[in-house]
């Protein structure tokens, strides 16, 4: 980090993209062939930088910002290709989408939920549906029948590893268990108990609904028994870590634990392989570091002294965001606030530990929230929305001092966007992080906004947008007419040239790096949006397919990069 300043000297373009959001494979994007293309298509463009999203396995709702572990990665961007070709897995058992459809509605049929004339119509007009859509996104149970199956075919290769793996492979999975072991042990334990725990779960579930006949109570059986669905809701003697009760969990779930360590194992190969031809082509791989932990995450249960929590685990506060112009009530994101007392006590170990993962991912890393290293929004964990609140300091000068001392040297950015203040871009100034700044922002308040482009400054990036926003696209179209004038005039562009006028204004801004989403490139509307912040469901799941390429988009990229001295 005490050469984060001159990381940030060249003027490069990047783009966003997040490796699901890669086509082919049924799902989500993998580490496999069509990654390697898309670095292909990077070089061939000019473009230097690839930014992703976090990479750690995610819930349920597939947010990369609420994962189980800060040091794993998602075991679903695993390319079962790339298993076939090293001889662990079955060509046969490589997925087609018909496959799985199939397995997913006669798994349903099997459970009563589908009848078999109505199972033979769904399947035909599912498969029928289930081509690649005009916005993107795959339909939640077809979603849900892939990740199924890529679960079934990671297990066939744990056991094609145990007996085909050669000698080298053998011992590289060996030094992977010992070098990752402070983290690697307990997440395997973790994601073993966690399923364990939702097994049972499923089955009181399934009592209540066959006990409970009046909604209102049904909906209360059911309401205690989500409240008990993360390790907080295990026996006392699994969520309090006594000792003798980890043991026999070890043993007891022996099997499911080591199929954890494979697949870790498997997805850091892939991806050393990934980021190793990527350098090769001139491309960076640009990550990113939320401040905050889920609260369901290996992180919290295995280590509860750096978290301010009660006798039971739960939060005494939860993080988010105070009221503000765009939320009468906040955001209340629900993340435990960090024992800061403690971290610094012990030189923020934990911290350090989490860097040195990240280092091994990418070759720069943006930190979100960067504000909550000046002061963090602790709410009340009594209310509902984010107004009961109260800023809490955090000594972030002590943490980057120590961050720079540790000799992990890995270039960061901060996202200072939200409620930022004198102090805030203090601390970021001091310690040569660059910001970042957003062109959807720039058009509501006159000329001096400070995301116009003739006020941008070198030491900072521009996006045209980020996951959170709508795409350029939608985000013009969606304008109120003042502002879109405003825009236009601005930008010297007419209405049919976006997203165009945007991304070029972006290479040409003072910023040492450009970054554009992957939608802007594609000039996609606002269907195709990635994240819409405050709904919960439906997000994360876009992905884009390369028949949506412009035409020319290579060159006008390339021109760009050269007529705004970009790489």
């Amino acid at each position: 980090m005490s050469s984060n300043a001159d990381f940030f000297k060249k003027r490069r373009a990047g783009i966003l993209l997040h490796p699901t959001s890669l086509p082919g494979t049924p799902g989500n994007g993998d580490l496999g062939e069509q990654a390697y293309r898309f670095v292909d298509f990077l070089a061939d463009c000019g473009i230097s930088i690839w930014q992703m999203l976090p990479l750690g396995p995610p819930h349920e709702d597939l947010s990369p910002y609420q994962c189980q572990s800060v040091h794993a990665a998602n075991p679903l961007l695993i390319s079962l290709d790339r298993l076939v070709e090293k001889g662990w897995l079955s060509k046969d058992s490589v997925p087609t989408a018909e496959h799985e459809l199939e397995h997913e509605l006669k798994r349903l049929a099997k459970q009563g939920w589908l009848t078999e004339d109505v199972l033979a119509r769904e399947l035909k007009q599912r498969l029928e549906q289930s081509q690649f859509r005009d916005d993107g996104f795959c339909p939640q149970p077809e979603h849900d029948a892939a990740m199924r199956y890529r679960h079934a075919r990671l297990k066939e290769a744990r056991a094609g590893f145990e007996k085909n793996a050669s000698a080298t492979d053998s011992a590289a999975f060996d030094e992977f268990t010992k070098i990752h072991a402070e983290w690697l042990d307990d997440y395997g334990l973790f994601r073993a108990l966690s399923a364990e725990h939702h097994q049972a779960l499923k089955a009181d579930c399934l009592k209540a609904l066959n006990e409970i006949h009046h909604h209102d109570a049904l909906k209360g059986s059911l309401l205690e028994l989500t409240k008990a669905a993360g390790w907080w809701g295990w026996r006392p003697e699994l969520r309090d870590r006594q000792p003798q009760a980890l043991e026999a969990a070890r043993l007891r779930l022996a099997k499911e634990i080591k199929q954890h360590r494979f697949e870790q194992f498997v997805f850091f190969s892939q991806w050393e392989a990934l980021k190793a031809y990527a350098n090769q082509h001139g491309v960076l791989m640009f990550g990113d570091i939320p401040i905050f932990v889920a609260e369901d995450s290996v992180d919290v249960w295995a280590s509860r002294e750096n978290f301010l929590l009660d006798g039971n685990g739960r939060p005494t506060v939860v993080a988010g965001v105070p009221p503000d112009y765009f939320s009468e009530t906040g955001q209340r994101w629900g993340n435990p606030h960090y024992n800061w007392n403690k971290m610094q006590a012990d030189g923020f170990r934990w911290w350090i530990a989490r860097l040195k993962s990240a280092k091994l991912l990418f070759d720069v890393v943006r930190i979100d929230h960067f504000r909550g290293f000046e002061a963090c929004w602790a709410i009340s964990i009594h209310c509902d929305t984010a107004i009961e609140g109260e800023w809490v300091k955090v000594p972030g000068h002590q943490f980057f001092e120590t961050l720079q001392q540790s000799g992990i040297d890995l270039p960061l950015v901060a996202e200072d966007l939200g409620v930022i203040t004198h102090e805030v871009n203090h601390l970021r100034e001091r310690f040569g992080l660059p910001g970042m700044k957003i062109l959807q922002f720039a058009f509501d308040s006159g000329n001096d906004n400070p995301y116009l482009p003739h006020n941008h400054i070198e030491d900072c990036l521009v996006y045209t947008g980020t996951h959170d926003n709508d795409t350029t696209l939608g985000w013009y179209h969606e304008l109120p007419e003042h502002i879109r004038q405003f825009a236009r005039d601005y930008l010297r562009s007419p209405l049919d040239d976006m997203p165009w006028p945007l991304v070029e204004a972006a290479f040409a801004s003072k910023a040492q790096w450009a970054i554009v989403p992957m939608q802007d490139v594609l000039a996609l509307d606002g269907h195709h949006r990635m994240n819409v912040p405050g709904v919960p469901t439906g997000n994360w799941r876009w992905r884009f397919d390369w028949s949506q390429k412009p035409h020319g988009v290579h060159d006008k990229l390339r021109d760009f990069c050269q007529h705004y001295n970009r790489t």
